[in-house]
């Protein structure tokens, strides 16, 4: 179905394959792994013809139909679910198709488009297109939501839908739970397992990766290299074909220097130099096996705390929720070091709320939270990597946080995250989502924390990276606090899950696979109870037509929020544009020279108090944002 012959190509002067060769055959599901930066995109790039190669082919049969999810959402008025709907091409062709027969009164063609719409299923598409966002996360009601409300998380679950309703042959998915939660991640994952089509997978969820795939193609330098089973199975024939290799290479090496000591001793004399000759000419034909080239892994670990009080902090009988709505009520929490708890539940329940009430960033409704006289919480939230300052270096990051460190100091610290050298020096901004990820924990390890909050935090970490945080993880000395999509890491490093639902917190009485068994017990009463009444009827239009009442005024009443953080963001992009010229007239050398020192002086006081204002501005956009995240995602039920 797929083929590579003799393929390379090539981004920038960077070669990324050489003489590749590969063969997908339809109706395989197939993992894409490696490094970042290695051309797994690249290689969709390439299947969908927005790259070229610079030398060999890439076979593709006629009328393949790809499907792949778009990384840019348009800001349309539409409802969510027609855009979901755009999906299936097909479908809108006989659609139009068939609006202009009718506006032909052209009886036949009518009948004829008619004939191919039940064909395609087309009279099921709403539901199609619903079932899709509901597994995705999408609660009932917002399927008429405007794309343009949605914030840049749910777009990407939106075009996550869009690709999966497409009809499609061949389905690219490029780090498809990046921006989901572990609900989405296991309904998306039973999706993908029935899916009819070739699968080409490329994520960094190994559990993931071992559900859904048969076959593992891994890119590394230059190659691909095919091998069969789930992850787990790749990790282990990858490990035996090393040790093969680096076998093969050291007896090769030990031959070579057999045949070139016979060469050398020999060569001179004439009673031997026939044979030399022929161990020269052997020389020369031995086939040679490279070494195997030792990457690196990723290591780093937790200081340790410079207390370790017990208990660390307390929550006794809180409710927190935005405004006067209590998302979540009498909660009940004691957390102490070693403690190593998972939160679970499903989307909107409250479990990102609960999180930053335990740090203190959401006041409590009611209740009490105790907190030790030397709690350090380290927060890591979901959307961390906008907090840091595109404009500020990783060192400047970090002498921020500790003034009085000298810049070796810092600069070593920063070098065993990976930003060795000049890159701790240069601007974050151009910085990929993996080295934003590294500099974020290196801000939240340099803290020493002794209770660590985190919300999401493999998202852009790459398997070596994951693998490097809950090992780090494990030896943590506090406690833990984590919500994740990513169960490897749930599995390594907590030993309590705690449920987040129905406005309550619970110890839950089992493991990951009981809780993705008690997700589909309740999404099976969720879809049982969204059918038929139990007097039979069905959802009417009067029903209908009040429900959609109801999104228009919650709509409505969202706007304020809306329009807050747009300005606080507005605001934001000013302080920090402010920001970047003050620190550009304060690394000016003549600066300091002794006529200048008033107007040093002005620049500095400018700073502190721009710092002032722009912490402040930032945090009121955090609550705003969140305050927004939240109301979203709670159902609208009238």
């Amino acid at each position: 179905m797929l083929n590579f012959v003799n393929l390379s190509l090539r981004r920038g002067s960077n070669l990324l394959f050489s003489e590749a060769n590969l063969t997908i055959h339809a109706g395989e599901r197939v993992g894409i792994v490696g490094a970042n930066g290695t051309g797994k995109s690249s290689l969709f790039g390439l299947i969908r013809g927005s790259l070229h190669a610079d030398a060999g082919e890439c076979q593709l049969p006629p009328g393949l139909v790809i499907a792949h999810v778009a990384q840019e959402t348009p800001a349309d008025e539409r409802p969510a679910l027609e855009y979901v709907m755009d999906g299936d091409a097909e479908l809108r062709r006989v659609q139009a198709a068939l609006a202009r027969a009718e506006q032909a009164a052209d009886g036949t063609r009518i009948a004829t488009l008619h004939e191919q719409m039940q064909t395609i299923g087309a009279y099921d598409a709403h539901a199609r297109a619903a079932r899709l966002m509901h597994g995705l996360g999408f609660t009932p009601g917002q399927e008429q939501v405007p794309v343009a409300s949605l914030s840049g998380g749910w777009r990407m679950r939106l075009n996550l839908a869009q690709a999966l309703m497409c009809r499609s042959d061949l389905l690219l998915l490029d780090e498809p739970t990046n921006h989901l939660d572990l609900d989405a991640v296991l309904w998306l994952q039973d999706w993908l397992c029935n899916y009819a089509g070739t699968l080409l997978l490329i994520s960094h969820d190994r559990e993931f990766l071992d559900a859904v795939v048969k076959r593992i193609i891994h890119v590394d330098q230059g190659r691909l290299q095919s091998y069969t089973g789930h992850y787990t199975d790749f990790e282990r024939q990858r490990a035996a074909r090393l040790e093969q290799q680096q076998a093969q290479h050291e007896r090769q090496l030990e031959e070579r220097a057999r045949l070139q000591q016979f060469i050398d001793r020999f060569r001179a004399k004439a009673t031997k130099a026939r044979q030399a000759q022929s161990r020269i000419k052997a020389l020369e034909r031995m086939e040679f096996t490279q070494a195997v080239r030792q990457t690196q892994a990723f290591q780093f670990s937790f200081m340790e705390p410079r207390k370790l009080p017990n208990p660390l902090l307390q929550l006794e009988d809180a409710a927190v929720g935005y405004g006067e709505t209590a998302v979540l009520a009498g909660v009940n929490l004691q957390l102490s070091p070693g403690d190593r708890i998972g939160l679970l539940g499903p989307n909107g329940a409250g479990k990102s709320t609960l999180i930053r009430g335990i740090a203190g960033y959401q006041p409590l409704l009611s209740g009490k939270r105790q907190t030790a006289q030397d709690l350090t919480v380290g927060y890591f939230a979901q959307h961390q990597l906008e907090q840091l300052d595109p404009a500020a270096s990783p060192l400047l990051h970090l002498q921020r946080l500790d003034p009085r460190a000298t810049e070796q100091s810092l600069r070593d610290f920063l070098g065993s995250f990976g930003f060795p050298g000049d890159s701790a020096l240069a601007d974050v901004a151009p910085l990929s989502g993996g080295e934003k990820a590294r500099l974020a924990l290196a801000l939240l390890v340099y803290q020493r924390p002794n209770l660590l909050l985190l919300d999401e935090p493999t998202n852009h970490l790459d398997l070596d990276m994951r693998q490097a945080l809950a090992m780090a993880l494990q030896s943590f000395s506090g406690a833990l606090v984590v919500i994740a999509h990513d169960r490897h890491l749930l599995r390594m490093t907590t030993d309590q899950l705690f449920l987040v639902a129905d406005h309550r917190v619970s110890e839950f009485d089992g493991d990951l696979d009981d809780y993705a068994r008690w997700l589909a017990s309740r999404r099976q009463e969720a879809d049982t109870g969204s059918g038929d009444d139990d007097d039979g009827s069905r959802t009417t239009a009067a029903d209908r037509k009040e429900q959609r009442r109801r999104d228009a005024d919650r709509r409505k009443a969202l706007q304020p929020l809306r329009r807050r953080v747009e300005k606080l963001e507005k605001e934001l992009g000013k302080l920090e544009a402010r920001r970047a010229g003050l620190e550009s007239d304060l690394a000016a050398p003549e600066l300091y020279d002794a006529g200048n020192k008033a107007q040093m002086q002005t620049l500095l006081q400018e700073q502190a108090a721009l710092m002032q204002r722009l912490e402040q501005v930032e945090n009121d956009w955090m609550q705003a944002a969140a305050e927004l995240e939240a109301a979203e995602a709670e159902p609208n039920t009238g």
